[in-house]
């Protein structure tokens, strides 16, 4: 009996335990598969205080112009800079000095063709050293028509305090083209802007202070406290506890090594943490100038009625001319009459469904057949009857 009685005991707990088996892995097939969580480099995250670029800017003239330079009567600081440069190198005009009456009536009779003013703009890396070339841009100041196939005259370029840090000179690369003959004109992109490639060079070094007392900060490219917490967790987890502290929704503060060697390896591993930054608040951006219109992922909608008519004004105007009779010693009058027409399109209520993501927010608003100057404008009403749940930024 006792045999009996145990054979059946098990084969009914291996029954149980196979449905059981194929309860558990028909829910796993119901539910939705599981995308793994984007994480992002911390290098992509945030920015090292004291690590960053500097403008430089600059005032120079741009010579070898095959007859496209500026229209000295109309500029006369070209002249100007040509002469004080010429004074520089020895070189006066009518052997009269530069600051002279009689120097300033022959620079009015000098027609250069040839020669343009320009600025020319850079940006210092940070860690740049005397003797490294950095890119610069050349950009026409007068009424030159174009930059193509001139050369950069030597141009100190200085920072926000004066100082010169760097000195720009070379060949200039316009990227466009062009040509015009008998009041024709073609035109591909810009011809009165142009880069000279490694064309300055670096004469002075910022001192840039990253660690300070064996401590440096770093700040986030987007205040938001979920994910500065996340970056603080991400530090703590792979240096040891107190690493990092969060000093706001920004800015968050790191115990490095006062080592220079040290600090490097411990950057270097700190930026290729992976942490998972907190989701995006909702968005629209609204650009006026263009009509572009650019959400992100997070926008939803609720459930609302949009009618939105059109209206149109449209004035045609025509000259109307009453000639005199002839012999009649009479005078011509010209006037103007204007017709005015003013059409307003009917506009229905539509019903806008509400949509959880964003396709669904797409296939809503596409569903009104609205241009996207309209659009802007049923956006800013859904926004302040609470339909749209989103923060609209116009740019």
């Amino acid at each position: 009996m006792r045999t009996v009685f145990s054979r059946p005991g098990r084969f009914t707990r291996l029954v149980h335990l196979g449905r059981v088996l194929a309860i558990v892995a028909l829910a796993c097939a119901a539910l939705p598969a599981v995308t793994p969580a984007h994480a992002e480099r911390l290098k992509d995250l945030v920015q090292i205080q004291g690590v960053r670029d500097n403008p430089l800017i600059g005032y120079g003239l741009v010579v070898g112009l095959d007859g496209t330079g500026d229209q000295t009567t109309q500029t006369p600081f070209t002249t100007q800079t040509l002469a004080n440069m010429l004074a520089n190198l020895g070189i006066s005009i009518n052997n009269q000095a530069a600051g002279s009456s009689n120097s300033q009536s022959s620079l009015s009779n000098i027609q250069l063709k040839n020669v343009a003013a320009v600025m020319v703009t850079a940006v210092l890396p940070p860690f740049a050293r005397p003797g490294e070339a950095i890119d610069v841009t050349v950009s026409s100041l007068g009424n030159s028509k174009s930059l193509r196939g001139g050369t950069l005259l030597l141009t100190p370029l200085k920072g926000a305090d004066g100082q010169v840090y760097a000195l720009g000179q070379g060949n200039v690369a316009v990227g466009g083209a062009g040509a015009s003959a008998n009041g024709s004109k073609v035109q591909v992109n810009t011809l009165n802007a142009g880069r000279v490639a490694g064309g300055a060079i670096v004469e002075r070094a910022v001192p840039t202070s990253v660690s300070q007392a064996g401590t440096m900060q770093l700040d986030l490219n987007e205040m938001d406290y979920d994910t500065t917490q996340r970056v603080v967790a991400a530090v703590n987890n792979a240096f040891g506890s107190g690493t990092a502290t969060a000093l706001d929704g920004r800015t968050i503060q790191l115990r490095a090594p006062t080592d220079p060697e040290q600090q490097v390896a411990f950057m270097a591993q700190l930026q290729n943490l992976d942490v998972k930054p907190a989701q995006a608040a909702a968005k629209v951006i609204l650009n006026a100038r263009t009509g572009s219109i650019v959400m992100n992922q997070m926008v939803t909608l609720q459930s609302c009625a949009v009618a939105h008519g059109n209206l149109s004004v449209v004035i045609n105007t025509q000259p109307v001319v009453s000639q005199p009779g002839a012999f009649s010693n009479g005078q011509t009058v010209v006037e103007k009459q204007s017709q005015i027409q003013m059409k307003q399109d009917n506009g229905a209520l539509k019903m806008v469904t509400a949509g959880a993501n964003l396709a669904e927010v797409v296939k809503a608003l596409n569903a009104l057949g609205a241009t996207p100057a309209d659009l802007m404008s049923i956006l800013q009403a859904m926004k302040a009857a609470g339909a749209l749940r989103a923060e609209l930024e116009i740019i």
